[in-house]
């Protein structure tokens, strides 16, 4: 069996039965029957007849599909009521009403010292529900502020078991773990603890403006690694284009003419004008020759 499978049963082994008939339905007939025959044998009782009938009709009770029961008489617990129409005696019964729809509880404002000294302010949400009516009423006072103020303290524990950088990065983590151990004790009062959510969390003025130039740093660091990489790509790229132009005859040539063509579209009044490598080559070449020829040779030593 699975453990999700297993929790489900053991869920379902929490909830109380409950009957739908109550066995008090004999109170009212027994009324109605004492009441028509004091009337029949003394008509100056018929005022008391009416009042105790109608007294009788005030046990009548309706519990709603979402709503359990629980009944006392005399201060005894006699069972749950499930919904429907049922019936206490007056005086002598008590009916008790839960809910047992999922309840929103919030936790107001916790300021609570992290494990690394730093001050929080943190506040939640606690959804819990009632399995089992029976207990919730007789071994809990009010389960309601109960769970509120256990889920409370859990928060303040866990909290303080854990860095700051923990309570930022993993909410869910810490919610769930506070659940866990909310859940383990509300179980001995019938109550399953649906789910906690982690709302706000309110960091001290000095610790922002610190995080705030940690991050900038941060940030400034990454984009100075890019750039030197955009930098290092980019000259191997044009290592490769030089090399590729250089062993291709005519492909600087080409290359000129490509950017002559790009340069007329400009509407600027610059002109530019562009002489391929090559010919420069040619004119030093030249230049070089006609310095070699124009030296006078130098006499010859006896």
């Amino acid at each position: 069996m699975s453990s999700s499978a297993a929790t489900a049963k053991t869920k379902q082994t929490k909830k109380a039965s409950f009957t739908t008939k109550s066995p008090s339905w004999w109170f009212p007939i027994a009324f109605f029957v004492l009441s028509l025959i004091l009337y029949a044998l003394q008509n100056l009782l018929y005022t008391l007849t009416l009042v105790i009938f109608f007294v009788s009709l005030s046990g009548i009770k309706i519990i709603y599909e979402y709503e359990r029961g629980i009944r006392f008489r005399l201060g005894s617990f006699t069972g749950v009521l499930g919904p429907g129409l049922n019936y206490v005696i007056p005086v002598f019964e008590k009916l008790i009403k839960l809910d047992t729809r999922v309840i929103t509880v919030d936790i107001p404002v916790q300021e609570v010292m992290t494990k690394d000294n730093v001050p929080v302010k943190i506040d939640a949400v606690v959804y819990f529900r009632v399995l089992n009516p029976e207990r919730a009423i007789l071994d809990i006072q009010d389960y309601h502020m109960a769970t509120k103020n256990y889920a409370q303290t859990a928060l303040r524990d866990v909290l303080g078991d854990s860095e700051l950088d923990r309570v930022l990065v993993a909410r869910e983590e810490i919610a769930k773990e506070i659940r866990e151990i909310v859940d383990e004790q509300t179980d001995e009062w019938g109550i399953d603890v649906v789910a906690i959510k982690l709302q706000h969390i309110e960091l001290p003025e000095n610790m922002k403006r610190t995080m705030a130039k940690q991050a900038e740093a941060e940030r400034e660091r990454r984009a100075v690694i890019i750039k030197a990489q955009g930098e290092v790509t980019a000259s191997k790229d044009l290592a490769t284009a030089a090399n590729t132009l250089h062993g291709s005859p005519g492909a600087l040539h080409l290359r000129t003419l490509n950017s002559l063509n790009d340069l007329s579209s400009d509407q600027s009044n610059t002109v530019v004008f562009a002489i391929p490598l090559e010919v420069l080559r040619a004119f030093e070449s030249v230049s070089q020759f006609l310095g070699n020829t124009s030296k006078p040779a130098k006499p010859k030593k006896r």
